[in-house]
């Protein structure tokens, strides 16, 4: 019974990473059923097995990236040993890295932005993203990173928008773009606005304490 456990769920995984591979190159309605098993080497059975339709499996990968999302976030949100904004730092460029090389997170990305799953924007990555953010902007608030002043709210708005943009240019500009320095730009622009002097001055010394490790993402399902 366990191997029988085990080999299904690794036929799943299989077919859904297939099918990010195929979502994230032809888009949904583009995408084909049959480039997908072929990809999984699953058969057809299989596939109709753990999945109803092309629908049911877009949505598998969809929650899959929000597993990732959530288990990014909260990892870095749990980092006892930087401060807020280097926390912040570290998150952002494991979503670069993951932007870049997990095709999980690649398919959300271009799934998200079709008229058949428009409303999964509020329940995505992005929206466990912004949540982080909000969190570790209060906590650099009481670090005394960013001014008393400063609107939470408001820099996790701009923050969200400057690397969404950022983002979005990749497919215009086309490779090769680096959008782990783009995202740190857009980051460092924000967050300049609202920094306190002190913050500032000791980052001018001293960089960025925090950024991710392609080898540590898990990129296997």
């Amino acid at each position: 019974m366990a191997r029988q456990q085990e080999r299904a769920r690794r036929t799943r995984a299989a077919i859904i990473r297939s099918a990010a591979v195929e979502f994230g190159k032809s888009g949904y309605a583009a995408a084909s059923l049959n480039r997908i098993l072929e990809g999984s080497r699953a058969t057809k059975g299989a596939m109709y097995f753990h999945f109803d339709s092309k629908e049911d499996l877009a949505r598998a990968v969809l929650e899959t990236a929000v597993d990732r999302y959530r288990s990014s976030a909260e990892r870095w949100l749990a980092r006892t040993d930087l401060g807020a904004l280097d926390t912040l730092h570290g998150m952002i460029d494991e979503m670069a890295l993951r932007l870049e090389h997990d095709i999980i997170v690649q398919a959300e990305f271009r799934l998200i932005i079709e008229p058949d799953f428009y409303r999964d924007v509020q329940s995505g990555g992005g929206r466990i993203l912004g949540r982080a953010t909000r969190v570790l902007a209060v906590r650099a608030i009481d670090q005394g990173q960013l001014r008393p002043d400063a609107d939470p709210d408001r820099f996790t708005r701009t923050l969200a928008a400057a690397l969404a943009g950022q983002r979005y240019m990749l497919d215009l500009v086309g490779p090769p773009v680096d959008l782990r320095s783009r995202f740190e730009e857009a980051l460092e622009v924000v967050i300049d606005s609202m920094s306190t002097p002190e913050w500032s001055e000791k980052f001018r010394a001293d960089g960025w304490r925090a950024t991710a490790r392609l080898e540590e993402l898990g990129l296997g399902l």
